[in-house]
């Protein structure tokens, strides 16, 4: 199923998202509307849209991005290390275009693929309208409009999992688990990030967090592949 993708080739990545605004009092009038509009369709009847705001991450439209954390495997002497190198803060103009600068310079070549847990539903579309959103260009493997799916240079763990069933999610904490990889899901979990990010202020956690997630969706693939795990001590942040 994977023998043709040579783990070396692959970016691995995962982003993580927080509402717009610290709360839904924040918004300006017209955001609050077409908030009220949106979340209508998963409020319960004793809920109103503020009571929900802290759903607004998950959405490109009333979200931001915040952190991207991206790493790619390296043999050297017949072993392989693992290279990471997150972009985070407040700025997430900043944080799109470097990470836009990695993908350029990655997937330099038609044997080069991004890869993520999920990446296809959430990170990837996530990511392309937050670029338009800020008037920032695309880079060539997030331009998958029209392309047949042959030619998209994207794996998604959670697809590869499904083999052609379309019924659940299974989260990557779970595939860990039945792997035998450690969980990456030690410390904090997405639905804490906004938490962490606009109370706590901790974007270093949030960072560790997003990183623990790329090194366990990469030894996932790996698993996949039925080929060795990267040894932990064999993560190498980049600065």
């Amino acid at each position: 199923m994977l023998d043709k993708y040579s783990v070396e080739n692959i970016l691995f990545f995962d982003i993580e998202t927080v509402p717009l605004c610290q709360n839904y009092e924040l918004l300006n009038p017209e955001m609050q509307i077409l908030w009220d509009k949106k979340s209508t369709y998963f409020r319960k009847e004793n809920q109103n849209p503020a009571d929900v705001y802290e759903k607004a991450g998950i959405y490109a439209e009333f979200g931001k991005i915040i952190c991207i954390s991206a790493g790619f495997v390296i043999n050297k002497n017949n072993e392989r290390f693992f290279r990471i190198k997150s972009f985070y803060g407040d700025d997430e103009v900043k944080i799109l275009k470097e990470f836009g600068n990695v993908l350029t310079t990655f997937c330099n070549t038609t044997e080069k693929n991004i890869c993520g847990h999920n990446i296809k539903e959430f990170d990837v579309p996530y990511i392309a309208r937050r670029m338009l959103i800020n008037s920032l260009p695309l880079p060539s493997v997030l331009k998958i409009a029209g392309k047949k799916p042959w030619e998209v240079n994207i794996l998604d763990t959670l697809e590869l999992w499904k083999f052609g069933d379309y019924k659940n999610y299974t989260s990557l904490a779970l595939l860990t688990a039945i792997m035998g990889i450690p969980s990456p899901k030690d410390d904090i979990d997405g639905s804490k990030v906004a938490e962490v990010y606009y109370q706590e202020k901790n974007i270093d956690r949030i960072v560790t967090y997003c990183e623990k997630d790329v090194f366990a969706t990469t030894q996932l693939f790996l698993r996949f592949k039925g080929e060795k795990l990267i040894k932990q001590e064999n993560v190498v942040k980049a600065e």
